[in-house]
């Protein structure tokens, strides 16, 4: 295997190859490291016997970018990168954001708006009869109609928008390695219509049994995408989806197959160079530096947030890697000039979910939203046991110094097993951890789909406790969601008064952002909860005013907190909160 997958003809000529099978086409910087998308991608296809090649960030106003490698002998592979671009050009008020983390120097706008569109009708232009696969966060999510906030209005799958001829959803080992070895041995690719984990245009419904979302056209009302939404969310991972559009339909097929741990770990193990590609000449690539310590153990998520779309992309199965996986990377890590003895993470999407599983093995069937709220199912294994097992092997490595959690733990989990927490307190927090209660109103956190916030209390005080014990001075940060479908300045007001009172000064706030495909985009754009009620949709002013009263500290933030008292009709707590 070559040191790094060639991004130039120069490159190809040095290894000898005339020829590529597939390129891959990315929005990110290419970096050798299995936390960016297109190097995983390119690193699998390659280990099974492909030739591949990537093109980052090309300049989508030219063609020479495009044209430096040729044409592919089987296919153009086409991601938007680790982002959905559109999120990462713009912040929640809409407005363009100055650093772009997964550029060199951080620089912006090396990326178009709507990247995976704008790549593929490049390569539409220059290769007419090229296959071009879709894949990444922005086509997983973009894959049925869905509002788009930035347009304000609900635009069609972006596999027709695109001119793609396939998109592949979630994560896309399997469904990239069939399509891969059908074209390489004589299918073409119209043919290729039933894989799973795929979607694809098709002139005729052709199995019997489907499940029919809402005729797309441009008379589609609110009414019509909250149906579509309800009946997509209850059947995707169990039936073949269509949806008629024009004289075709959108056919979405049934999720891949979760990794094994023997697959995952073969997918983690492969010879990345961990390292930027040197056409960046050392530049610093902001999001490479944040995750080039750290150790990816798991996937999927089973949580059930309804503001986040990662159970929608990586699947609600906990595909967890090996202990000797795991302390193999480390041990690789450990050989880089980079590394000085922290391991920044070990986690996923939720670190403590490692290891756990459904014992009925019902995730392909089961209609819940969350295997853990509002309570823990009875059929969920959720022991912390692997998780402590394998937190003490990876200590034990005589060149680990320290060894950090920073993904994320899920507190109302966590509460299950106190020994876990004493771990954590004593081991694996650098001062600061991060929880997210995400509010304090139930009945916000209700239309989250998050626990009561007196769960978090509760872990905040045993972890405090430990952490005492142990003689070191540690806090927890909580992130904090303003503006959410459902809040209004009452909510907002409790979650103010909470910190006001415990003196908690956040500098970051998230604002909320309606990306697409999430059960809160839905609320968003419908104005109703999930059981169809009207509900408040905060905007505008009065998101600024929510945060305004969250970060009660800020000076420049004193009239503001005035207005937002004045409207919730709580005039006197304005000497209180100034």
């Amino acid at each position: 295997m070559v040191k790094f997958l060639p991004v130039s003809k120069k490159e190809l000529k040095k290894i000898g190859w005339s020829k590529l099978d597939i390129i891959i086409i990315t929005g990110d910087a290419y970096i050798d490291h299995p936390g960016f998308g297109a190097a995983i991608i390119g690193r699998f296809l390659e280990s099974n016997g492909f030739k591949v090649g990537i093109i980052s960030q090309p300049d989508w106003k030219s063609d020479q970018d495009f044209l430096e490698l040729g044409k592919p002998e089987l296919f153009f592979g086409i991601t938007s990168g680790n982002m959905d671009s559109m999120v990462n050009h713009y912040t929640a008020q809409k407005r363009i954001r100055t650093n772009d983390a997964y550029s060199p120097e951080g620089k912006p706008g090396l990326r178009p708006n709507r990247a995976t569109i704008i790549y593929s009708q490049k390569i539409r232009s220059l290769f007419k009869n090229a296959p071009i696969i879709i894949g990444g966060i922005e086509a997983s999510l973009r894959r049925i109609p869905h509002y788009d906030f930035w347009s304000d209005k609900v635009r069609n799958s972006i596999l027709f928008d695109s001119k793609a001829d396939i998109l592949v959803y979630g994560m896309a080992e399997k469904p990239i390695l069939e399509i891969a070895r059908e074209l390489q041995s004589g299918t073409q690719i119209n043919e290729l219509k039933n894989i799973k984990g795929t979607v694809v245009s098709s002139k005729k419904v052709t199995e019997k049994d489907h499940i029919l979302l809402p005729e797309f056209s441009k008379n589609f009302t609110k009414e019509d995408f909250f149906e579509m939404y309800q009946t997509f969310y209850e059947n995707y991972f169990k039936e073949v989806i269509y949806q008629k559009f024009s004289n075709r339909y959108l056919k979405h097929n049934l999720p891949s197959e979760p990794l094994s741990t023997a697959e995952i770990d073969n997918i983690y193990n492969l010879p990345y160079a961990r390292l930027p590609h040197p056409i960046y000449k050392n530049k610093k690539i902001t999001a490479f530096e944040q995750i080039k310590n750290s150790i990816t153990s798991h996937r999927g998520c089973f949580g059930g947030c309804y503001f986040c779309s990662l159970s929608i992309h990586q699947g609600r199965t906990i595909q967890s890697r090996s202990i000797g996986s795991i302390i193999n990377d480390i041990k690789n890590i450990s050989q880089k000039d980079y590394f000085k003895g922290t391991i920044s993470d070990i986690g996923g999407p939720t670190a403590n979910m490692y290891g756990m599983f459904c014992k009925k093995n019902l995730e392909k069937s089961c209609s819940i939203d969350s295997c853990i709220y509002p309570e823990i199912c009875t059929n969920l294994k959720f022991s912390h046991e692997k998780q402590k097992t394998l937190l003490k092997k990876c200590r034990e490595i005589k060149s680990v110094k320290n060894l950090f959690i920073t993904s994320g733990i899920r507190h109302d989990l966590a509460l299950t097993d106190k020994e876990y927490i004493k771990e954590i307190s004593e081991n694996h927090t650098g001062g600061l951890l991060k929880l997210a209660p995400e509010h304090k109103s139930e009945k916000v956190l209700k239309y989250m789909n998050k626990p009561g916030f007196y769960k978090y209390e509760e872990f905040v005080k045993i972890f405090s406790e430990y952490s005492r014990k142990c003689g070191k001075k540690q806090f927890i940060v909580p992130y904090i969601i303003v503006g959410h479908p459902g809040s209004d300045l009452t909510d907002t007001l409790e979650l103010a008064l909470y910190l006001k009172k415990h003196n908690i000064k956040l500098k970051q706030i998230q604002e909320f952002t309606p990306t697409p495909m999430t059960i809160s985009t839905m609320m968003y754009f419908t104005g109703r909860n999930t059981s169809g009620e009207k509900i408040c949709i905060p905007k505008g002013r009065e998101i600024r005013l929510q945060k305004a009263l969250v970060q009660w500290f800020e000076p420049g933030n004193k009239k503001l907190i005035i207005e937002a008292l004045k409207k919730a009709n709580r005039k006197n707590l304005i000497n209180y909160f100034l």
